[in-house]
C-alpha cells in the first residue's frame, strides 16, 4: 500500500466534524517537520490552523485545503463506519474520503518527496491548513490569510485540493469561482382577516410580481471564463398558519452567483431599484460569502495543464462552475493565482463517500509533477 494511502486513511480514521480537527493537523505537521518543514500553528477561537514551509525565497507554491469534514447522515446508509476507512475493490470509503483528506495526503506525499529530491529547490513551498472550509469559514483560511499578509508573507501561486473532476481524475481545473451574495427580503403589509381584503394589505400578493421581474432579470452576460449572474430565490415565509388570516410580512431569502462583468455593489443597487420601482414598504438584509476571482492561463494554470498531460495523458477544462472555495479568500487577500485540482467530486457530502485508490496516487504523482513545473 502506498504512503499516501495509508495517510488517507489515517487522516479518515478521525473523527473531525467541522469544525473540529480530530488530530488530522497534528499527523499533518509530523510529517512536514520531519522533512524540514518549518510550522506555525495559528488558532483563532476555536478553530485549528496551521502554516508550513520550506525555502525562504520566491516563488512561493502554497498548498490549501480544510481537515474538517460535513456530518455523516444516517450511519446505517453507509456501507461502512464512515470512520473506519475501507477499501472495497478500486474505493476507499469514508466520510473526507474525497472531499478533502485524499487530497490532503496527496499533497503531503507530493510535498515531501519533491523535497527529498530536491531540498534545494528554489523558492518556496507552503501549506495553508484549517478545520473551518465546512462550516462558518470565520476562523479559518480567511484569518490565516490576513495574517499572512500582515506579516507581509507573499503568496505566488496557491492549488486548493477540493475535488474538481467531474468524471474523471484531472478533467477539470478551477481557476476561478463565481461571487456569492446571499440576501432576505421582508416585504411588510398589514394583517387581516381574508374576508375584509380592503381593511388589510397581503405581502405576498405584492411580492409576486416584483419576485417575477426579479427572476426574469438579466443581471449580466457572463464572459468566457464565467455564466452569467444567476439569482435564485431559496426560500419563502408567510402567514400565521391560519387559512382565514391574511398575513402581516412575506419572507424572501435568495442568492445571486455572480461573476467578474459584475460587482457586490452593482447587484444590490440594481435590485432594490427594481424593489423602489414597485413601492414597496420593505426591509433589506445582505451577506457577502465570497467576491468572484479568475486565474487566467498563465504560470498555475500551464504547470497543472502540463502536469496532467504527462502523468494521466488527458486534457484538462478551465472551468469556474459549482460552489466556492477557500480560494475565494486566498485569491483577493493575499493577491496569488489560484486552482482548485483534486479528486472526482461525485460522492462529496454524501452517504457512501469514496475515492479511487489509484486516482489518489496519480493525484500525488501529478502534485509532485506540478511542484516540478513550478519550482525548477
Amino acid at each position: 500500500m502506498s504512503k499516501t494511502i495509508e495517510l488517507a486513511q489515517d487522516l479518515i480514521s478521525r473523527s473531525s466534524i467541522s469544525p473540529e480537527d480530530g488530530g488530522c493537523q497534528a499527523v499533518l505537521i509530523e510529517i512536514l517537520s520531519d522533512s524540514g518543514f518549518l510550522i506555525d500553528n495559528l488558532k483563532f477561537g476555536e478553530v485549528d490552523n496551521f502554516w508550513a514551509t520550506h525555502g525562504s525565497s520566491g516563488p512561493v507554491f502554497v498548498f490549501a485545503g480544510h481537515t474538517d469534514v460535513v456530518p455523516v447522515g444516517d450511519r446505517k446508509k453507509w456501507l461502512t463506519d464512515p470512520f473506519i476507512p475501507t477499501i472495497k475493490g478500486d474505493l476507499l470509503y469514508g466520510r473526507g474520503a474525497s472531499d478533502m483528506k485524499g487530497g490532503l495526503a496527496s499533497m503531503t506525499v507530493a510535498a515531501v518527496r519533491f523535497v527529498n529530491d530536491f531540498p534545494n529547490h528554489k523558492g518556496t513551498i507552503g501549506f495553508l491548513i484549517t478545520s473551518d472550509e465546512e462550516g462558518p469559514a470565520i476562523d479559518g483560511t480567511v484569518k490565516v490569510a490576513h495574517h499572512l499578509k500582515g506579516i507581509g508573507q507573499k503568496v505566488d501561486y496557491c492549488l486548493v485540493g477540493e475535488p474538481s473532476s467531474t468524471s474523471r481524475l484531472g478533467d477539470v481545473i478551477k481557476n476561478g469561482r463565481r461571487g456569492s451574495i446571499n440576501g432576505r427580503i421582508t416585504i411588510i403589509g398589514k394583517q387581516g382577516h381574508i374576508a375584509y381584503p380592503h381593511l388589510a394589505i397581503n405581502p405576498i400578493h405584492l411580492a409576486i410580481p416584483v419576485l417575477k421581474e426579479l427572476c426574469d432579470e438579466v443581471w449580466d452576460e457572463g464572459n468566457e471564463f464565467f455564466d452569467a449572474t444567476s439569482f435564485q430565490i431559496s426560500n419563502i415565509n408567510s402567514g400565521t398558519g391560519a387559512t382565514n388570516v391574511t398575513p402581516g410580512e412575506a419572507e424572501v431569502l435568495f442568492n445571486f452567483r455572480y461573476s467578474t462583468e459584475t460587482t457586490d455593489e452593482e447587484l444590490k443597487e440594481k435590485l432594490c431599484n427594481i424593489l423602489a420601482k414597485h413601492e414597496l414598504n420593505y426591509d433589506i438584509d445582505w451577506g457577502i460569502t465570497g467576491d468572484p476571482f479568475l486565474t487566467p492561463p498563465g504560470d498555475l494554470v500551464t504547470g497543472c495543464v502540463s502536469a496532467i498531460k504527462d502523468v494521466i495523458s488527458i486534457e484538462p477544462e478551465l472551468s469556474t462552475s459549482g460552489g466556492t472555495s477557500d480560494g475565494r479568500f486566498i485569491a483577493p487577500i493575499l493577491g496569488a493565482q489560484v486552482v482548485e485540482l483534486g479528486p472526482i467530486n461525485a460522492t462529496i457530502h454524501q452517504v457512501n463517500e469514496n475515492v479511487s485508490v489509484k486516482d489518489l496516487d496519480d493525484l500525488t504523482d501529478i502534485y509532485y509533477q506540478i511542484l516540478k513545473n513550478i519550482l525548477l
